[in-house]
C-alpha cells in the first residue's frame, strides 16, 4: 500500500488549509520527548480559524429554500411551534434554531454511555452531555486549572491557564498568552503544553479517558484523568502547585436552583490515597455528583477549598493559594445553596520539583449520575457503570480512586491499539488523526449504555412476535443496551440508515455493542406500533411502525427511547428502500468479522422476513427493486424513481449475502431462491443503469437521472468489506466498479472545489454539481470516507486517500469543526448538522487497508455453522 503524500500535499498549497503545517513544525521540538503522540490534531492556543461558516438559514441557502426542497414548509412550522412553544419540548430536528458553530471544541472526557464533558482546545470546559442525549453548550468560567510557582518560600508566578479575560472572578490572574501553549489531540487522549513565560518551567497536561477497544467495563466509566508533567529548567528547586476549580453544575439554569452542596472526601485503598471535593447537584430529575480529586503520594500534598462563590471576585481563593501554594482545607460540608446562588470548589496538588528535574501531579474529574430518566420521565434506567460501582449515587469517590490508580493501564492498552497504525510510515499523518479523533462520537454522540432491569424477562423484551431470538436476553443482560444519536442536532437514537455507515467503528472496536444494537433492531422488526400520526413531508396519516420492516430509529431522548420508536416525522419510512437491506448487510458483515454463529442463527429468520418484505418493491419481477418516485432512502431530500444505483446496488449486495448466509447455514432452498433473484437482478441492474462509464443515479430518464452519485458503489463497499467481491460471489463487474470510481474521482472529487473538499454527492456529466436537491449539492463526510474505503478495496489507494483528505482538512483545519464533524457542507460556506454519526465510517477505510495488507480475501469459513451446546 503506497500513500502518495507529495501529490496530496501539493494539492493544498496556497490554500487556507495549508496554514496548520508551519504551526505543527513550530511545536515539533516542544512536543518531542514530552509524550505527545506522533500524530493527531495540533493547534496553538493563539490560533484563529477562518470566519465561521453558517448553518442553513444563512449564507446562500435560506430556510425557505431548504423547506421548499424537502417539501415541509407550513406543516413543519405548525409542528415546530406546537412542539417548542406549546409543549415546551425540543424539536428532534430544529431547522429554525440550529446550534451555532463554535470553533472551540477538543477531546471529550468520559467513557461510553455515562455522559461526557468536553474540554476545549484552549482548556475550557464547554460542552456538557450528562442528561442522556441532551446537550448544554456553554463555557463555565470557574472550571479552570491554575498554576502557582514558589522559590525559597516566595510565590514567584501564579496564573490561570486560560487565555480568557472574564467579567467574573476578576481577582484571578487571567489572560495567559496563547502563543506559549499548544493543544494536541489523539482521541481518547489529549495534551496541552504550556511554556510559562520567563519561568523556565514547562507544564504538560495529558488528558486520558477510558475508551479502550473490546473493553466493556472500564470503557463505561464516567471519568477523565489529567496527568500534569512538570519540567523545571531552572538551577534551583521550585515548589509547583496545580489548582483545579469546578463550579457545582454545568453552567445551566439549575445551577442556581438551590439545594446544592459540596463536601471534602478522601479514600484510601490498597495503600493508595485519593482526596478531593464532591459537588452534589441536587436536581429533581437526574441528580448527580461531580468529583474533583488528586492522588496523594510521597512528595505530593493535596489540599482543598470546599466552597467559594464563582460569581464573585474569587479574591479569597486566589490569595489563599498565593500565600503558600496550598488551600486551607476546611473540614465538613458546605451549607446548601439558596435559590439564585452558585457554588464552586477547588482541589490543589503540590510538589517540589528539583533543579533541572521533573515531577508528576495526577488529578481527576468524575461524575456520578447512575440512575437516569429520559425526557418523558416514565422509566428509570441504570447506566452500564453501575454494574461495577453501584447505583446508590455515592460512587464518585470510588470512581476517582479507580481512575487515578488505573489510568496507566488504560494508556498501555490505548498505545497497544494505536501504535501499529501510528508507526506505519505508509499512512499519511492526517489519516491517523482522522481515524482516531472521529471516534469521539462513540462517547459524545449523546451516547447511552444502560443495564437491563434485573427482573426483565424474554417476553418483556421481544413480545410474542420475536420469539425466535433465543440469545436476545443473554446478550442484552451481559452487554446492556447501547444507543447513540444520529447527531447532536438530529436527536434520534440509532438512526439506522446512518448507523449503517458508522457501524464499522462499533463492529471493529466494540463488536458486542453492535450485536446488542442489532438484537434491539431485530425485536422492533417483528413488532409494530399501530398508533397513527401525520408525517410532515406528505401530510398523510400512517401508523408509527409497521410489522416486518426495520425502524428508522429507536426514539428521541426527550421522550422514551426503545419504548416509543421512530421519532423521525419527516417521512413514513415503512416504504424506504434501504433500511431492510442495511439490516441484512450488517448481519452478514458482523458475522464475517466476529464469527459469532449464534448471532447469525438468531438473525437469519429476521433477515428472511425483511427481505420478503422488500420483495414487494420489485414491481416488475426483474430481480431488482424500484424506488417510488420520492426520497425513499437515506438521501431523504433527493428524489429517486425506478431502478437506482444506490438502492439497487444495496439490494443486490443484500441478495448476495442472503445466498452466502444460506450456504453457511445449510439452507439450500433459500439459497436457490436468492441465487435466482440475484442472477435476474444483476442483468437488470447493468441493463438499466450502466452507461459505459458509471451507473446512472436512476433509470427514470428524467433531467438528473444520469447524475454521477458519489455513493453509487455502496453495495460493493459492503461486499468488499466481507470478502464477497470476487469469484463466484462477484455481483458487479470489476471493470465497471473501477470505471465508476475513476469517474467519481475525476468529476465529484477533482472537479469540485479544486479537489480540496472531498466528493460532492451528485455531479452532472458536464462537471457541474447536481443542484436538483439540497442534498445532491452537498458533501457528506461519512459518505466520502465510505467512498474512500471502496476505492482502497478496489486498488485505487492514492485516489482513496486523496478523496478523504479533502474532508479532513476542510473540517478540522480550515473550518475549526474539530470534535463536531458535521453531516454535510457545501462549497460556499454553508454546513448542516454539527457533530454527526456518519463520519465514523472512516473505520471502513481502516478495514480496507487491513484487508489489503493481509492479502487474504476472507478468513477460512466452515460450510456449516457448528452446533453449540
Amino acid at each position: 500500500m503506497a500513500a502518495a503524500a507529495a501529490p496530496l500535499d501539493r494539492r493544498f498549497e496556497g490554500t487556507a488549509m495549508a496554514a496548520p503545517a508551519p504551526l505543527e513544525r513550530r511545536y515539533e521540538g516542544t512536543a518531542r520527548g514530552r509524550g505527545v503522540a506522533a500524530a493527531g490534531w495540533r493547534v496553538c492556543l493563539a490560533h484563529r480559524f477562518e470566519e465561521p461558516w453558517q448553518p442553513y438559514g444563512a449564507g446562500d441557502v435560506s430556510f425557505r429554500d431548504v423547506l421548499r426542497h424537502v417539501g415541509l414548509s407550513l406543516r413543519y412550522f405548525r409542528w415546530w411551534y406546537k412542539k417548542t412553544r406549546v409543549e415546551k419540548k425540543s424539536a428532534f430536528i430544529d431547522l429554525l434554531c440550529a446550534v451555532p458553530l463554535q470553533q472551540i471544541y477538543g477531546c471529550p472526557l468520559g467513557g461510553i454511555g455515562g455522559g461526557t464533558i468536553t474540554r476545549g482546545w484552549r482548556g475550557e470546559f464547554c460542552r456538557w452531555q450528562l442528561n442522556p442525549g441532551l446537550y448544554h453548550y456553554g463555557t463555565v468560567i470557574a472550571d479552570q486549572f491554575t498554576v502557582c510557582l514558589r522559590c525559597k518560600g516566595q510565590t514567584i508566578y501564579q496564573q490561570v491557564l486560560s487565555i480568557e479575560k472574564p467579567s467574573t472572578l476578576q481577582g484571578w490572574n487571567w489572560g495567559y498568552c496563547g502563543h506559549y501553549a499548544f493543544y494536541h489531540a489523539l482521541y481518547p487522549r489529549a495534551w496541552m503544553v504550556y511554556e510559562l513565560p520567563g519561568q523556565n518551567v514547562v507544564l504538560t497536561c495529558r488528558q486520558v479517558s477510558p475508551v479502550i477497544p473490546h473493553d466493556y467495563e472500564d470503557s463505561s466509566l464516567p471519568v477523565g484523568v489529567f496527568i500534569w508533567e512538570v519540567e523545571n529548567g531552572r538551577d534551583e528547586d521550585v515548589d509547583v502547585s496545580i489548582m483545579f476549580s469546578m463550579q457545582n453544575g454545568m453552567g445551566a439554569k439549575d445551577d442556581e436552583s438551590g439545594g446544592h452542596w459540596n463536601e471534602p472526601f478522601a479514600l484510601e485503598k490498597e495503600g493508595e490515597r485519593v482526596a478531593g471535593v464532591l459537588l452534589h447537584h441536587c436536581t429533581r430529575v437526574n441528580p448527580f455528583t461531580l468529583a474533583i480529586s488528586a492522588r496523594e503520594k510521597a512528595g505530593t500534598g493535596v489540599t482543598h477549598l470546599t466552597a467559594f462563590n464563582p460569581a464573585g471576585s474569587g479574591r479569597e481563593v486566589w490569595q489563599d493559594l498565593l500565600h503558600d501554594g496550598r488551600l486551607e482545607s476546611p473540614p465538613g460540608k458546605s451549607s446548601l445553596t439558596e435559590k439564585g446562588e452558585l457554588t464552586a470548589a477547588a482541589v490543589c496538588a503540590s510538589c517540589t520539583v528539583p533543579a533541572r528535574g521533573h515531577r508528576t501531579l495526577e488529578m481527576a474529574l468524575a461524575w456520578d449520575m447512575p440512575c437516569i430518566r429520559f425526557g418523558s420521565k416514565e422509566k428509570l434506567h441504570l447506566r452500564r457503570y453501575t454494574r461495577f460501582f453501584g447505583s446508590g449515587g455515592d460512587a464518585a469517590p470510588a470512581l476517582s480512586h479507580y481512575a487515578l490508580t488505573h489510568y496507566e493501564e488504560w494508556e498501555r492498552k490505548i498505545e497497544a491499539w494505536q501504535n501499529p497504525i501510528l508507526e506505519n510510515s505508509q499512512l499519511p499523518s492526517w489519516y491517523k488523526s482522522a481515524l482516531f479523533n472521529e471516534l469521539y462520537f462513540v462517547t459524545d454522540g449523546g451516547t447511552i449504555w444502560v443495564e437491563l432491569p434485573p427482573d426483565c424477562c424474554d417476553e418483556d423484551l421481544r413480545g410474542q412476535a420475536a420469539a425466535g431470538l433465543s440469545h436476545l436476553l443473554p446478550v442484552l443482560r451481559e452487554y446492556g443496551r447501547f444507543a447513540y444519536l444520529e447527531g447532536q442536532e438530529y436527536r434520534m437514537y440509532n438512526t439506522y440508515d446512518v448507523h449503517f455507515y458508522a457501524s464499522f467503528a462499533l463492529v471493529m472496536l466494540w463488536p458486542k455493542l453492535q450485536i446488542s444494537l442489532q438484537y434491539d433492531i431485530a425485536v422492533m422488526v417483528m413488532n409494530e406500533d399501530v398508533q397513527l400520526r401525520q408525517y410532515l413531508m406528505c401530510g398523510q396519516t400512517a401508523q408509527v411502525k409497521q410489522k416486518n420492516v426495520v425502524p428508522h430509529d429507536v426514539g428521541d431522548p426527550d421522550d422514551e427511547p426503545w419504548q416509543r420508536i421512530n421519532a423521525y416525522l419527516i417521512h413514513d419510512t415503512a416504504d424506504w428502500k434501504d433500511l431492510n437491506l442495511k439490516f441484512v448487510l450488517q448481519v452478514y458483515r458482523d458475522y464475517y468479522l466476529t464469527q459469532d454463529s449464534m448471532y447469525l442463527r438468531d438473525m437469519w429468520p429476521v433477515c428472511q422476513t425483511v427481505m420478503e418484505s422488500e420483495l414487494k418493491f420489485d414491481t416488475d419481477n426483474d430481480g431488482l427493486i424500484e424506488n417510488g418516485g420520492f426520497a425513499d432512502q437515506t438521501y431523504d431530500a433527493w428524489v429517486v424513481n425506478g431502478a437506482s444505483a444506490y438502492c439497487g446496488g444495496l439490494w443486490l449486495a443484500a441478495v448476495c449475502m442472503m445466498c452466502k448466509m444460506a450456504e453457511v447455514l445449510g439452507d439450500a432452498k433459500i439459497q436457490q431462491k436468492y441465487t435466482d433473484i440475484l442472477n435476474k437482478g444483476k442483468e437488470a441492474f447493468e441493463r438499466l443503469l450502466w452507461n459505459g462509464k458509471y451507473y446512472n443515479y436512476d433509470s427514470s430518464g428524467r433531467g438528473s437521472s444520469d447524475s454521477i452519485m458519489s455513493d453509487q458503489c455502496a453495495g460493493q463497499w459492503f461486499l468488499g468489506a466481507c470478502g464477497l467481491d470476487q469469484g463466484e460471489f462477484e455481483v458487479f463487474p470489476k471493470s465497471h466498479i473501477v470505471s465508476a470510481l475513476r469517474t467519481i474521482f475525476e468529476k465529484n472529487v477533482m472537479s469540485f472545489a479544486g479537489g480540496t473538499m472531498g466528493a460532492v454527492n451528485g455531479m452532472r456529466p458536464n462537471g457541474q454539481p447536481d443542484t436538483s436537491s439540497v442534498q445532491s449539492n452537498e458533501v457528506w463526510i461519512g459518505v466520502v470516507y465510505a467512498l474512500a474505503a471502496t476505492m482502497i478495496q478496489e486498488g485505487l489507494v492514492e485516489e482513496g486517500f486523496c478523496t478523504a483528505e479533502g474532508c479532513y482538512r476542510t473540517v478540522w483545519e480550515q473550518l475549526g469543526m474539530a470534535f463536531q464533524t458535521p453531516e454535510a457542507y457545501r462549497e460556499k460556506k454553508v454546513y448542516r448538522s454539527l457533530a454527526y454519526m456518519r463520519p465514523l465510517s472512516i473505520w471502513s477505510m481502516q478495514l480496507a487497508l487491513e484487508r489489503r495488507a493481509s492479502q487474504v480475501a476472507a478468513p477460512a469459513q466452515p460450510s456449516q455453522v457448528p452446533n453449540h451446546p
